[in-house]
């Protein structure tokens, strides 16, 4: 019953307010003693106040909540284009580092010392079908462009395979890291040769054939040989030894060769058309 008595009072008061503003309008319409008027309109002015607070804070929030509907849209449509062109930066970003990645790699693989005067066809990598065992890169040369079967693969780095199979304008490149690849190698400090033999990827490759009683070296370069019915140019580098040692009992030590070329991330390549040595 309070509530009841209290809403009654509540409307009276607005009356009598909205009464009094009326009577304001009209007197100061019909031009009425200006000090009286402006004593009046002072005085319901006050009695207004705190209605127009009761007001203010009944319908503020909900003018609040429209306001928000309606820049929210504008909000997130603003989002989506910042995000958009966010993107198209990003990707300008990563264009540009590939190109200049490129760019680096392709001065780099510009001049080989180690490939002397050999002449040669520079090569982009299309397509890779690396498994445990088979481990091969597909290129865009084939024999249109003077690339034939057996023909040293080569990076900036160092040797990266040969020519296993090839057609007219594709080839496919067998890795070291090919379980049946085999390189004649030599030991550069020491001038003991071996062959190097590929484990599959992920591993580092194999050196055999080489003497318990060899010293080798944590980090000694190992380079190809060019023994092996000159199959590749000698001095090409292969990598360096990561580990060397012979189990008690055995003749050989058991290399392992880190390789210098980056096989996971084959771009550009170098065919050497070299013609082995009969």
């Amino acid at each position: 019953m309070a509530v009841y008595r209290r809403s009654k009072r509540h409307r009276f008061l607005v009356f009598l307010l909205a009464l009094a503003s009326v009577t304001v309008i009209t007197l100061d319409y019909r031009g009425g003693d200006q000090g009286a008027l402006e004593t009046l309109r002072s005085g319901a002015q006050d009695l207004l106040a705190p209605v127009q607070s009761f007001a203010g804070r009944v319908f503020g929030p909900v003018g609040d909540v429209v306001g928000g509907i309606t820049d929210y849209g504008d909000l997130e449509a603003e989002n989506a284009r910042l995000r958009q062109r966010l993107e198209a930066l990003e990707g300008d970003r990563l264009r540009s580092e590939a190109g200049e990645r490129e760019r680096r790699e392709l001065l780099a693989i510009l001049d080989l010392d180690f490939a002397g005067d050999i002449p040669a066809v520079a090569a982009r990598v299309v397509s890779s079908s690396p498994t445990n065992f088979a481990q091969s890169v597909i290129i865009d040369r084939g024999t249109d462009d003077g690339v034939d079967r057996g023909m040293p693969v080569v990076t900036s780095a160092g040797l990266a395979g040969r020519i296993s199979e090839v057609s007219s304008s594709r080839s496919v490149v067998q890795l070291l890291t090919d379980r049946s690849s085999a390189v004649g190698a030599r030991l550069a400090g020491s001038g003991v040769n071996g062959v190097v033999e590929g484990r599959g990827g992920g591993t580092d490759l194999a050196m055999t054939f080489v003497a318990a009683q060899v010293e080798v070296a944590e980090g000694e370069a190992v380079v190809t040989s060019g023994l092996e019915q000159s199959a590749f140019p000698a001095e090409i580098p292969i990598g360096s030894v990561r580990s060397a040692g012979a189990p008690p009992g055995d003749l050989e030590q058991r290399i392992a060769v880190e390789p210098v070329v980056d096989f996971g991330r084959l771009e550009l390549v170098k065919v050497l058309q070299w013609a082995p040595r009969g």
